[in-house]
């Protein structure tokens, strides 16, 4: 069955980045008994931070924990996850339950030893992921952390993060010239093989070289124990990342009780690291960490791109390069949707978004505001919704300066003309709700399309026949949605002019660091480009076009070149917003209005969020050669009709 659109977009669904958190205690859980008053302390943070990031996971959710000074015997690295609605909830459920049936008494009284053998969950180290999934489907199999399981505690690995690598398949072979007989050539699969390859080949060397150093006279489970003390993560994810291609948070958990979180080292995924007397916390957003430890803004630190935070089983905590470094590429798309709009810079740069968005509305307004109604959907949109709002009264507080000055100069300033002068505030309505219970009791295809159209209510007798009805949103991938429902939906309130005013340029190239965005010919600016220079006689590009990605396909990635520019070198920016709200304009209703689309420009992008340049999906300029490769391909996908992921 396939699965339900999201309907919290007002352009169309997107999968994306999924969430990842993690929870080292500093001291045993008796500690948190005393200081907190709940043993389960450490747990409950795990779950909050999940929880303040569910945005981020729809489809399923995973934890792991490992219980430290565990004798034989009894299990140490334990792990949940749920693939059914409300999946969050669901596992921490189940993780506390044991908890309810001891009750107070036994909570409050219990050694920890005692209370761990109680609840499999409770642990001193903690990972905890919420997928939101770009690729292999739906269900609780494919659901993080993953698992390489081996007899030694320190080979042990859980694994979850959240990325996608462009090489899985050049990984794989790498692993098959091993000696490692990996399963499946999925890249969560591979990455967790390449990393528990690693592990391996880091016991070896300490073993190997032990006839000098502190493990020479030791043998059995001494000598496991002090391998595992001195495993060098830095030199362990070195050599697991050597050939990695792409955007990635990952969040590993050893069985020994280390725990490691390393990022991409162009920084392209997010995450944020806390370090407290009580905990070392890690989560894709700050706002979560912020808010469930109640510490100040900054105290949170982005964990720096290219390193690797890891926590010892004896507590040492360092942060160290893992990767050369690399031009700094942050995914702007991270801060224009995905993310929470809570973090304070994220909702400085959304509402700068929409500032800049100012002037490119005004001039199509023509500057007359008083026929014009703003407004935003969806929700995501509302930042920069206020943005523009507030930078359309910025223009017109100038505007209405520069006149009244000149009136005062020549003497023709009077009260009614200064009272007019005055008012700079445009009118602003909301003028469509979402309704919530309209979310996933509709599942199958033919009333899915119907479902969208009623996701909404508006507000009727907010917009006169004669007014543009000005309505923000955060970004334009597909259209269909604006066309088979927003617009739909809008027109019936009856305005002449419908502006749609996107805070994001058009959406032109794919992308394959975290959203699944590969499709090359789903996009509508890549359509509306295709129609212009098919209009226009010029259809012999696309050929052209063809003919040079084919003579790159077989060659090395950092070889390749991006060709698809040149379809969009022969198209104005002006003529890419007209045939774009041609396509999202319905056909057939009774409304007579006309629908136009304005874009977010790169520049107001970039000046936006000067921190975060990664906005290949926009530019085609790519982070990682894996880009330009996947872009290739998607550009023949799209030329013979193949519909299968383009990476």
């Amino acid at each position: 069955m396939a699965a339900l659109p999201s309907l919290h977009h007002m352009s169309d669904v997107l999968t994306h980045e999924c969430g990842i958190a993690a929870v080292r205690l500093k001291h045993p859980l008796e500690w948190y008994r005393e200081r907190h008053g709940d043993a389960l302390w450490g747990l409950r943070r795990l779950y909050l931070l999940m929880e303040k990031q569910h945005n981020r996971g729809q489809d399923g959710a995973g934890i792991a924990s490992v219980r430290f000074d565990m004798p034989a015997g009894d299990a140490y690295l334990t792990r949940l996850r749920n693939a059914k609605r409300s999946p969050i909830e669901r596992i921490f459920d189940d993780a506390t339950q044991p908890a309810r049936a001891l009750g107070a008494h036994a909570l409050a009284t219990m050694s920890a030893l005692e209370l761990k053998r109680a609840m499999p969950l409770l642990g001193e180290a903690m990972i905890g992921h919420l997928r939101y999934g770009t690729h292999g489907g739906r269900g609780q199999s494919i659901c993080h952390p993953f698992i390489r399981r081996h007899s030694v505690a320190a080979r042990t690995l859980a694994l979850c993060g959240n990325f996608n690598m462009t090489n899985a398949p050049e990984l794989f072979q790498t692993l098959v010239g091993y000696g490692v007989h990996p399963v499946g050539e999925s890249d969560t699969g591979v990455v967790l093989e390449k990393i528990a390859h690693s592990i391996d080949r880091e016991h070896n060397h300490l073993r190997a070289a032990m006839g000098a150093g502190s493990l020479r006279n030791l043998e059995g489970a001494q000598l496991v124990e002090e391998s595992a003390r001195q495993v060098d993560w830095k030199r362990v994810l070195e050599w697991a990342a050597e050939h990695f291609d792409g955007g990635y948070v990952l969040a590993g958990l050893v069985g020994s009780g280390d725990l490691f979180v390393c990022r991409d080292p162009n920084g392209i995924r997010p995450a944020f690291m806390l370090e407290t007397d009580e905990v070392v916390a890690v989560a894709s957003e700050r706002p979560a960490l912020t808010g469930i430890f109640g510490v100040d803004d900054s105290l949170v630190r982005p964990l720096p791109p290219g390193h690797a935070l890891t926590v010892s089983r004896d507590g040492t905590v360092r942060c160290d390069r893992f990767t050369p470094e690399r031009p700094l590429r942050q995914c702007s798309f991270e801060r224009i949707y995905f993310s929470r709009g809570n973090d304070r810079d994220i909702y400085r740069e959304r509402k700068a978004l929409g500032r800049n968005l100012a002037p490119i509305v005004h001039q199509a307004l023509d500057r007359r505001l008083d026929d014009a109604v703003f407004s935003f959907i969806p929700n995501t949109s509302e930042s920069a919704y206020i943005g523009l709002i507030e930078g359309i009264e910025a223009i017109q507080r100038a505007h209405h300066a520069d006149l009244a000055w000149s009136l005062m100069q020549c003497g023709e300033l009077t009260r009614d003309r200064l009272e007019f002068l005055m008012d700079i505030h445009p009118r602003a309505d909301k003028v469509a709700h979402k309704d919530q219970k309209l979310r996933t009791f509709i599942t199958h295809d033919a009333a899915r399309k119907d479902l969208v159209s009623h996701v909404y209510d508006i507000t009727r007798g907010t917009v006169n026949p004669t007014d543009t009805l000005v309505v923000v949103d955060d970004s334009i991938v597909r259209g269909t949605t604006l066309r088979d429902s927003v617009i739909t939906m809008l027109s019936r309130l009856g305005p002449a002019r419908i502006i749609v005013a996107s805070s994001a340029p058009p959406i032109m190239y794919p992308d394959c660091y975290g959203i699944d965005m590969s499709h090359l010919g789903r996009f509508i600016a890549f359509e509306a480009a295709v129609n212009l220079v098919t209009a226009r006689g010029q259809a012999s590009v696309l050929d052209e076009i063809e003919e040079a990605c084919r003579a790159q396909a077989d060659l090395q990635a950092a070889k390749m070149r991006n060709h698809v520019k040149r379809l969009y070198d022969l198209v104005t920016h002006q003529d890419l917003c007209a045939e774009v709200a041609r396509l999202i304009t319905p056909r057939g209703g009774p409304w007579s209005g006309t629908v136009e689309v304005v874009y977010q420009t790169v520049e107001g992008l970039r000046e936006a969020m000067p921190a975060h340049t990664g906005d290949w999906y926009f530019t085609g300029d790519y982070p990682t050669p894996g880009g330009y490769r996947v872009l290739n391909r998607a550009f023949l996908n799209w030329r013979g009709g193949i519909t299968s992921r383009s990476y």
